[in-house]
């Protein structure tokens, strides 16, 4: 008999909720396949089956609190061989004519623990090539691209929207198809000599290419492929939507009549979607937030960063934009007022003596903020060319957990988007969050006289728990400050 124990929840995390067993008293089960899936305040973690064997027991119920060491159920060993047995041939190679190959889930990344299948672009019973995509997995962080591992006729064992963990078997590809798969290949490669160029180029696509694809009209057949299986990327996609000539057709075709689509349409969120939902919300419940405002003149650091772009790119090989004055300014501003970087847990607050900033940025699935460590010890150009590492890495979906997690104040830039004013939400459990907006031409009154000028509204959203009103107002009047007269922020005055 081997128990099933409630594994260690992470740090600080004291217990958890039993979210939903996925076998009953009497099921057979193998070696660490999933039994049941526990829910903290954090995260969710899957508890496997120790040992081959029948489910013999249950002690925690669905909805149940545990603790790290509980004791969930028990396994009887040795109860499962001919299951076992009955599994081994499905896993031999593909060399006997009716072998099959499983399709597993691939490791999804660090302390990535599930994900969920997105549209199969086959249907049970297709036969498929080796190497082809098959399926799409969504992570909160990534997706990860599923191909099959060989060729022949494809079996699905996880419907769409299923959700899965790494190493888990998603279907499986019958060998004894390889030969139709084979022979259907001239069949299926024959209407490209009647001029049908799209077709072959569209058909391997992820959800995420076709889905840039179908958005920016784009002709897959036009595109350049640098996956590392030859296959399209996101990336691919995205890099051609520039390049892209908008079709005629598109400006002369009448909107589509509303019969041919439905009133309304139900979609699942992803799971990066419900986390931002979850920890936004999580945000406004908790913390005690306000904002505040101001405006900056931004005629000297524009002045400065066209002067000097060009040798600076020459010189560091990245472009001098604005973050890097923004990240100098709050750095600075941060030293002076330490209560905008702590945070507070439970009844202390954590003044942080080291300035890790995260970074806003937008992905064609939702808001991630990575964090560029050490940010005081940073040069402009080690800003600069930071941010844009972890930028490309967000948008790549290659961002660690590391990367994404500790840091201590937050900037978000909306102007990128064309927003003139907005009030962000705090980033928990940090107690501040600066928001960057659209530098506009506007009059301004400068020593009696009205002279035109660019300028950017500022907004803090701060935690009144642990910022009073003056320490907001002046962290924000000494970032405009720093920015109005960058070499004071150079020279560290």
């Amino acid at each position: 008999m081997a128990d099933i124990l409630t594994p260690a929840l992470g740090e600080s995390v004291s217990e958890a909720s039993i979210a939903k067993w996925t076998k009953k008293v009497g099921d057979a089960v193998r070696k660490d396949e999933v039994l049941v899936e526990l829910e903290t305040d954090k995260v969710s973690l899957e508890v496997v089956a120790p040992a081959d064997g029948v489910l013999a027991a249950i002690n925690a119920a669905e909805g149940d609190t545990v603790v790290p060491g509980t004791v969930l159920g028990s396994v009887s060993e040795g109860a499962s061989a001919p299951a076992a047995a009955a599994a081994a041939p499905a896993a031999a190679p593909a060399a006997s004519g009716g072998a099959s190959v499983e399709i597993a889930v691939p490791t999804m990344g660090e302390s990535v623990a599930e994900g969920s299948i997105g549209t199969w672009l086959k249907k049970s019973g297709d036969t498929v090539a080796k190497d082809e995509l098959l399926v799409e997995i969504e992570t909160d962080k990534v997706a990860v691209e599923v191909s099959a591992p060989a060729a022949g006729v494809l079996t699905i064992a996880a419907d769409n929207g299923s959700t899965v963990t790494p190493g888990q078997v998603i279907g499986s590809i019958s060998a004894s198809g390889a030969v139709a798969a084979a022979a259907a290949a001239p069949a299926a490669a024959a209407p490209a000599n009647t001029g049908s160029a799209q077709a072959p180029a569209s058909a391997h696509l992820s959800p995420a290419v076709q889905r840039v694809v179908s958005e920016n009209n784009i002709n897959p057949a036009s595109l350049s492929a640098t996956g590392p299986k030859g296959n399209i990327t996101k990336a691919d996609a995205i890099a051609a939507i520039g390049a892209a000539a908008p079709a005629p057709v598109a400006a002369a075709a009448p909107a589509a009549p509303r019969a041919d689509q439905p009133r309304e349409e139900r979609v699942k969120m992803t799971r990066l979607r419900q986390t931002i939902a979850r920890r936004l919300k999580e945000s406004q419940n908790t913390a005690a937030q306000l904002t505040t405002f101001n405006e900056v003149d931004m005629t000297n650091v524009m002045a400065l960063r066209a002067q000097y772009k060009e040798v600076f790119e020459k010189r560091h090989g990245v472009k001098l934009g604005f973050m890097s004055f923004f990240t100098k300014a709050v750095v600075q501003a941060l030293h002076e007022i330490p209560a905008v970087n702590a945070e507070i847990d439970g009844t202390d607050i954590i003044y942080k003596n080291h300035y890790d900033i995260g970074v806003a940025v937008g992905t064609d699935k939702g808001l991630v903020v990575p964090v560029l460590r050490d940010a005081d010890t940073l040069s402009l150009a080690g800003i600069e060319k930071g941010i844009g590492a972890l930028g490309k890495a967000a948008r790549d979906g290659a961002l660690t957990m590391d990367q994404m997690q500790g840091g201590t104040f937050t900037i978000t830039n909306g102007g990128t988007y064309g927003s003139l004013m907005s009030t962000p939400i705090l980033n928990a459990p940090q107690s501040g969050i600066l928001g960057m907006h659209n530098i506009v031409q506007r009059p301004m009154a400068i020593n009696g006289e009205v002279k035109i000028r660019p300028m950017m509204y500022l907004a803090l959203s701060y935690d009144h728990r642990i910022v009073d009103g003056k320490e907001a107002v002046t962290f924000l009047v000494r970032i405009k400050e720093l920015l109005e007269d960058p070499a004071r922020a150079l020279l560290d005055l």
